[in-house]
C-alpha cells in the first residue's frame, strides 16, 4: 500500500514511531553498555568505580551554582521537547484543501468542506444509502477521502461498492482532474432504519 493510500485508512504515525524506535535504541545501547560493564567487558574493577568520574564530581562541587543552572536548562530542553511532542501527537488532523489550478499570479483552490459536502451528498443519493460522513485528508499535492456509509437493511453492499467506485468517486477524480483518488470506505447498518443488524 502506498503511502497515498494508507493516508486514506488512517492518521499517519511515522513521526512517533521514529521518535519512539529511536528513543528505545538509545535506552538499549545504555543497558548493553551497563551489562558489559558490570560483566567486566571494560575491565576486572571498573565495574567497582564510582558511576561518575571524580573529575567530574569535584568540578560540581566546586561549582555548585553553574551545576544548578546546567542541570535546569537541561530540565527545561527535556520539558519543552516533550510538550512538543504531545502537542504534535495530539493536534487535529488536517484537511486540506484541493488546489485545481496553480498559474502564475493566480491559485485556484477548493475548500475541503466543499469537497465534502459534494462528495456526501452523491453518497446519500445512492440506492440503500440512508446517511453518509466524508472528510479530507492527505495534504494539498496529495488529497484522500475518508467515507463512511451507513446502509439500510437488505441494501446488496456490492451494488453501493459499484456506485461508490463508477458515479461518486469517478465525478469527484473527474472533478479534481486526477487519475487516483486514494478512499477509505467504512460501511455500518443504520439501526435507526433497520430492525435486525443484518447486511446481505
Amino acid at each position: 500500500m502506498s503511502r497515498r493510500s494508507r493516508a486514506a485508512v488512517a492518521r499517519s504515525a511515522a513521526g512517533d514511531r521514529t521518535l519512539v524506535v529511536l528513543s528505545g535504541l538509545v535506552l538499549l545501547a545504555l543497558g548493553v553498555l551497563v551489562v558489559l560493564l558490570g560483566a567486566g567487558v571494560f575491565g576486572s574493577n571498573r565495574a567497582q568505580r564510582p558511576l561518575f568520574d571524580p573529575v567530574l564530581t569535584g568540578w560540581v562541587s566546586a561549582n555548585v551554582d553553574a551545576s544548578r543552572w546546567i542541570a535546569i536548562a537541561a530540565g527545561v530542553v527535556l520539558l519543552v521537547l516533550g510538550l512538543v511532542w504531545a502537542v504534535r501527537s495530539l493536534r487535529p488532523e488536517p484537511r486540506p484543501d484541493v488546489v485545481l489550478s496553480e498559474t502564475p499570479g493566480e491559485r485556484l483552490t477548493v475548500d475541503h468542506s466543499a469537497i465534502a459536502d459534494a462528495v456526501r451528498h452523491d453518497a446519500e443519493a445512492i440506492d440503500g444509502v440512508s446517511r453518509a460522513r466524508v472528510r479530507m485528508v492527505g495534504t494539498e499535492r496529495r488529497p484522500a477521502l475518508r467515507m463512511s456509509l451507513w446502509l439500510i437493511e437488505g441494501t446488496d453492499v456490492r451494488d453501493v461498492w459499484a456506485d461508490i467506485d463508477g458515479r461518486v468517486l469517478a465525478r469527484a477524480r473527474q472533478a479534481f482532474a486526477v487519475d487516483a483518488l486514494p478512499t477509505a470506505v467504512r460501511l455500518e447498518l443504520d439501526a435507526a432504519a433497520s430492525r435486525s443488524p443484518r447486511v446481505q
